[in-house]
């Protein structure tokens, strides 16, 4: 059983949770266990930088906000640097931040073309990927893991469904992580704003051909599909293909790097999947709980909401946080253990509700070709220096990690995927 982090003396009343130093100056099992325990309805004051807002740290109270759009919306903003500032650019045409009848139609729409069915085909590339990716790394021995493998996965993947010429996506991975998070607090936020504005120019043009031009791929569906006879918006056409990329390609990677660090650091672990204990499904939802790789993501109270003990007035800004409803001790037995058999197991890192990620299917594939190439490829992981983490209040994840990679001996028995 792992041990629980102590209380010791954090307050939530001396926390800001929009300063992303915040994240990184703090023990995070430790920060939000004092929320659930001493204020798991909380607000959060006003700071230099930003309006107050709500804190809502319980996974019973942060998945029954995420199932009621009625009285909460995203159209105001899904994730604090939006919502705090009163409003996203995005508003009505990308599907994170669509309500109502709209969104039901264009998620029906997308649902289309990313359903398990059509995914299934992409599947066996990804493990084909990643299986070579994982190979490339043993043969190096010591390698940057963020760089050399994770970068290059989901990218490809999503990249292939979107037609996305390979001579762009390593761009396109790098203002990704620009516009989620910085590398370092010597990044500005105009950079993040820079980096959005270019996706959204480069996704414009790609559209604007596709649409005289259709191939068989997503951006193209989107270019030419119609609702009730209507085609779509330019800007609902590359919003949507903004959010893809995004959705698509971040989380992926940092859940597989801090997978990656997870088995590293649990080796009675690493020997479960190893010997076939632990399964490759059960490992991989593990892994997405341990990672949560989106910290949070948000809504605005559209009337009067009481949750708990508390009110919550119409207008506020209310803050999910996955990165605390995935260690709830009412939720999940032994939280702070790193378990990959545990099951049940019912994380929240990619949402829950009307806005259940779209791309969760994919994402899962990922996660698990990663695992399963590792375990089959991998004897030892050794970490070469800490990792470096990413400057951000909303991504959870890696901007480097240095790994030496031992290959598995000859003669040993893989367990083969179920």
């Amino acid at each position: 059983m792992a041990m629980q982090p102590r209380l010791a003396t954090i307050d939530p009343e001396a926390l800001d949770l929009t300063d992303p130093q915040t994240f990184l100056d703090h023990d995070l099992h430790q920060m939000w266990r004092a929320y659930r325990e001493l204020s798991p309805v909380h607000w959060h004051p006003p700071t230099q930088r930003a309006p107050g807002f709500w804190v809502i740290s319980k996974h019973t109270d942060v998945v029954a906000v995420y199932r009621d759009n009625k009285q909460f919306t995203s159209e105001r903003g899904n994730v604090l640097a939006t919502l705090l500032k009163g409003e996203d650019s995005a508003s009505r045409k990308m599907l994170a931040v669509t309500d109502g009848p709209r969104h039901r139609e264009i998620r029906n729409l997308m649902l289309r073309m990313f359903s398990p069915r059509v995914i299934e085909s992409v599947v066996e590339g990804v493990r084909r990927r990643t299986n070579e990716l994982v190979a490339h790394a043993v043969d190096r021995h010591e390698l940057d893991f963020v760089t050399d493998v994770a970068d290059c996965i989901p990218i490809n993947t999503i990249g292939d469904l979107m037609d996305i010429p390979a001579a762009d996506r390593e761009q396109l991975v790098e203002w990704n992580t620009l516009t989620l998070s910085r590398h370092s607090s010597d990044s500005s936020e105009l950079d993040e704003l820079m980096a959005r504005n270019e996706i959204l120019l480069y996704f414009a043009r790609l559209a604007a051909n596709r649409r005289r031009n259709p191939g068989d791929d997503v951006i193209s569906a989107l270019a030419t599909a119609t609702i009730d006879g209507e085609p779509l918006s330019e800007d609902e056409i590359v919003f949507n293909c903004y959010s893809l990329i995004l959705g698509g390609d971040e989380s992926s990677r940092m859940s597989s790097v801090g997978g990656l660090i997870a088995l590293a650091q649990h080796p009675e672990q690493w020997r479960r999947l190893k010997d076939g204990e632990a399964s490759l499904e059960s490992a991989t939802e593990e892994v997405l709980r341990w990672t949560t790789p989106a910290m949070h993501f948000g809504r605005r109270a559209l009337v009067d909401v009481q949750v708990r003990d508390r009110t919550i007035r119409a207008g506020d800004v209310v803050s999910l946080w996955n990165s605390s409803a995935n260690f709830d001790e009412d939720v999940f037995t032994d939280p702070y253990a790193f378990d990959l058999t545990r099951t049940p197991n019912k994380h929240v890192a990619f949402g829950h509700g009307p806005h259940f990620c779209l791309g969760a299917f994919l994402g899962r594939a990922h996660v698990n070709a990663v695992v399963e190439a590792l375990r089959a490829q991998v004897g030892e992981i050794r970490l070469q220096g800490p990792p470096r983490r990413l400057f951000s209040n909303f991504v959870q994840g890696y901007s480097s990690l240095r790994v030496a990679l031992t290959t598995e001996p000859t003669g040993r028995r893989i367990p083969t995927a179920p």
